[in-house]
């Protein structure tokens, strides 16, 4: 079989459209209770079983310039940055998704999510650069705030994936790690948030990381310092649907 995705739900007037540039997921391997010590009641870890047979959890750094991002209902002033996004592969009472701990954003308007939606966004400096040359391509990001200074380098390797560690093949590895649509967060009232997202199944190259380091990651307990990343996938541009806004998780009320 061949991944396809999930159908395109309806856009409405007040959803978001943007392109990502750029585009990767750096992947770590963690231990299943110290990612559900973070997780509110009803989130569980999604759990896998690695090939040297231990049973854990995954987490991404999510990175990527936003280009053209832009609310429907608007006029196209469009806004483009450096963005990450720190998910963790989650099931909210049994429904898969991803919890996000927090998003960096290299633009002033980082304010607007946190007043309007209390989501967890900073402020953060990112800088992403990319070479797509085929077989040969290179994926580096560098990102600093008042907490730390972290990023990845990453080298392309060859030929495309069709397994990686803890799936049993592409479909599988494709459906958790790349196409998760709803996700949610501790809003800053204390309540959960959540929200929805779409996009066309990723064609995504594997690259290994030279080097990587993500101090959000460490200051919860999740990895260290010298952890390798489980997995590198990239691609140079992807289109994404945002379903604003997002709206209160019943459960998690």
């Amino acid at each position: 079989m061949t991944f396809t995705g999930t159908p395109r739900p309806p856009l409405s007037p007040y959803h978001a459209e943007t392109e990502l540039d750029d585009f990767a997921i750096v992947t770590y391997r963690v231990s299943s209770a110290a990612l559900a010590a973070h997780l509110p009641d009803g989130f569980a870890p999604r759990e896998v079983t690695f090939d040297d047979g231990t049973t854990g959890a995954l987490v991404s750094a999510v990175a990527f310039a936003d280009r053209d991002f832009h609310f429907r209902f608007c006029p196209p002033v469009a806004i483009s940055c450096g963005q990450i996004n720190y998910r963790a592969y989650v099931t909210a009472h049994g429904r898969p998704g991803v919890w996000f701990f927090a998003t960096s954003l290299d633009h002033p308007l980082v304010v607007l999510p946190r007043l309007l939606w209390g989501m967890p966004w900073r402020r953060s400096r990112i800088t992403i650069d990319a070479d797509w040359g085929d077989g040969a391509g290179r994926w580096r990001l560098t990102t600093s705030d008042r907490t730390g200074t972290g990023g990845c380098d990453a080298v392309q390797t060859d030929p495309p994936p069709g397994r990686l560690d803890g799936f049993s093949g592409r479909d599988e590895w494709m459906e958790f790690l790349t196409h998760p649509t709803s996700g949610w967060y501790r809003r800053s009232n204390g309540r959960i948030g959540e929200y929805s997202i779409w996009h066309p199944p990723m064609e995504p190259r594997l690259f290994e990381a030279r080097a990587a380091r993500f101090p959000l990651f460490e200051r919860l307990g999740l990895i260290g310092p010298d952890d390798e990343p489980h997995s590198v996938l990239a691609q140079r541009t992807l289109h994404f649907d945002v379903h604003t806004p997002p709206r209160r998780y019943p459960a998690g009320a």
